[in-house]
């Protein structure tokens, strides 16, 4: 069950505000960061319980006016209200599960085509198409850092940055392996085809942790941004490709004209795969200590989305299901999302 304590939470920024008031609260600047983020992680919640107040207060000022006048034209504007107060509130819920320290930080999402040839690269797009839809109905804003076009149709692979408050705490829930089922549009004979797409989640932490990366670990690359069709969208440059040599981490940017730009956001998602890394290699050292082993393979979808012979999404960690196939495509995900995190609440 989730608990919003209001005054221990008040409590905490108040103490946390403090520390950052300090003249030396700059000498550790990892602590800096941690304490930044842990802030910002304690005012999400309590901003929205206030806006909630007051939509509440506002919902009360009208009844009273009404019930004062005995004028039943103020009752739309109630319901209306009333409605979205509910609406508010069940979004609050959510924003609570959303507890944890870059829950509040903008995502950097990676979509990747797997097994399925061009059924698969035409679904890695179709995927992509499903974030960025839904990423609009949150308010998100959406940058397409990086993408490789499919020969025939669709995408290799993609690479975005949603940014929103809670939009890497709201899409984690999304990682992992989408399976499709289809009649095929690119076989001749109408064959129902199986297709994989995974998705990869990260928090945009560049401004909330400070990584060491030495200039000497870097192998920067930089050549020519081309759009569909292999046409060149600029004549130099532009497009930044990153190495980082201990790790073999490779990232890359040509969203941007601007190469300082393109070096800019690279640098941003190296931090990310860096961040990532090792929050993988704990859960390595964990799963070792308990004994746990899970193979990481393409069976191991967390989604499956049929298209035929029936219409059906159905998420395979939470059993949550619906037929609104379309509905879902659109950007309706937040069933799954809110299943997911639900069931995994710490």
């Amino acid at each position: 069950m989730v608990i919003f304590d209001l005054a221990s939470r008040t409590d905490k920024i108040a103490q946390l505000d403090r520390e950052v008031s300090s003249d030396t609260f700059w000498n550790d600047q990892k602590h800096a960061k941690e304490v930044l983020a842990n802030l910002k992680t304690l005012k999400g919640p309590l901003d929205t319980y206030m806006q909630l107040k007051k939509e509440e207060e506002e919902i009360k000022i009208h009844l009273q006016m009404g019930a004062d006048e005995a004028d039943a034209s103020v009752l739309p504007e109630i319901q209306k209200g009333l409605l979205k107060i509910e609406k508010d509130f069940r979004q609050f819920e959510t924003q609570l599960l959303l507890n944890q320290p870059y829950d509040r930080d903008n995502a950097i999402i990676t979509l990747l085509a797997g097994a399925g040839g061009t059924d698969a690269q035409d679904w890695a797009e179709m995927l992509m198409r499903m974030y960025m839809r839904w990423s609009e109905k949150k308010g998100y804003s959406i940058e397409l850092v990086d993408m490789s076009q499919g020969e025939e149709a669709g995408i290799k692979s993609a690479t975005l940055l949603i940014s929103g408050p809670y939009a890497y705490g709201y899409l984690k829930a999304e990682k992992g392996v989408h399976r499709l089922v289809r009649i095929s549009p690119f076989n001749a004979n109408s064959k129902r085809q199986t297709s994989f797409a995974a998705l990869e989640v990260m928090p945009d932490v560049s401004e909330d942790l400070t990584v060491d990366i030495r200039p000497e670990d870097l192998r920067v690359d930089t050549y020519r941004a081309s759009g569909a069709g292999g046409q060149h969208i600029n004549k130099t440059d532009s497009a930044v490709r990153i190495t980082h040599t201990p790790t073999g981490i490779v990232v890359q940017c040509q969203s941007n004209r601007s190469q300082i730009m393109n070096r800019e956001m690279a640098m941003r998602l190296l931090v990310a795969r860096l961040y990532q890394l090792m929050q993988e290699q704990h859960e390595q050292e964990l799963a070792k200590l308990k004994g746990v082993h899970k193979d990481v393979a393409w069976g191991n979808q967390i989604r499956s989305y049929v298209f035929h012979p029936y219409s059906m999404v159905k998420d395979h960690r939470t059993d949550t299901e619906t037929s609104q196939v379309q509905d879902v495509m659109d950007g309706d995900l937040d069933m799954f999302i809110e299943a997911y995190l639900k069931k995994n609440i710490r």
